[in-house]
């Protein structure tokens, strides 16, 4: 009885002096990267209330200087994220970032992000790919796939420098694969004429990072030359003639032997008459 009446005086006194329950910090809070587009992501603390926001703050670590708060991502909702491409602004530096959870009344602790290091921990998608036949080869044209600014198109540009390069024919699934420097005009050369090929690209860098392949793309290196096309419509005519030719030798054949039938049944029944 008196641990029950104990518990309620501290409760009691807990409301008097205004003590309230600490707001929970956020968890699992990541950074991630696709064609160098950079975006924090986090969750709420367990139990946060509906009305609590969060601030973003990002150090870059060869400096270490005070941290620098991100001033589109100050205010963010439960699900938000933070867009941090142009934070991290250099691709050969290494970042972090942190999040606090605010309300009116109450902040939570930092929670940290891990290390980030752009040209590292990005994944590079594949670049925007059209396949063209061209005789006994294919012409492909790349762009750099991005959907940002100009800057950022030709960022990308500047990192990529192979391009891994499958080749799959389509009517026995013979395949090879090549290793080109990037341009944005590439030739696969040694092809047969008049076959479809698939094609699937990726890029790669001077440095340790993910790249994705493309969904292949199938066509036909090119139709047949034109003075083989005559050559083939010639035969084609020559076979037609030869077809109806002898159609019509059949039908003389034939109408020449009813004929002759005719004739020797005329014959005999004018011997019996």
């Amino acid at each position: 009885m008196m641990e029950l009446w104990t518990l309620l005086l501290l409760r009691l006194l807990h409301l008097q002096l205004g003590v309230s329950v600490p707001l929970p910090p956020p968890s699992d809070v990541s950074i991630s990267s696709f064609n160098m587009e950079h975006t924090l992501s986090f969750l709420p603390g367990p139990q946060s209330p509906a009305h609590t926001r969060f601030t973003i703050q990002t150090l870059r670590l060869s400096r270490r200087k005070a941290w620098r708060s991100v001033a589109a991502c100050s205010k963010l909702t439960v699900g938000q994220t933070c867009n941090l491409t142009r934070v991290f602004t250099d691709p050969f530096q290494s970042y972090q970032a942190r999040v606090q959870a605010f309300t009116s009344s109450q902040t939570s602790n930092w929670t940290m992000s891990g290390v980030f290091q752009p040209l590292t921990d990005t994944v590079f998608g594949p670049p925007g790919l059209s396949v063209s036949g061209c005789g006994n080869c294919l012409l492909l044209h790349l762009t750099p796939s991005t959907t940002g600014r100009l800057q950022q198109h030709k960022q990308l540009r500047d990192l990529y420098r192979n391009l891994d390069v499958q080749v799959k024919r389509t009517r026995d699934g013979a395949e090879f694969l090549l290793s080109v420097p990037y341009t944005e005009h590439t030739v696969i050369s040694y092809l047969q004429t008049g076959v479809e090929y698939c094609v699937s690209v990726r890029v790669s860098t001077l440095f340790t990072s993910t790249s994705l392949y493309s969904q292949p793309q199938c066509v036909y290196t090119s139709p047949p030359p034109p003075g083989h096309t005559a050559v083939l419509m010639v035969f084609g005519l020559v076979g037609a003639l030869c077809a109806l030719g002898l159609l019509f030798i059949s039908l003389v054949i034939f109408r020449g032997g009813r004929s002759f039938r005719r004739q020797r049944l005329l014959t005999a029944l004018s011997v019996c008459l």
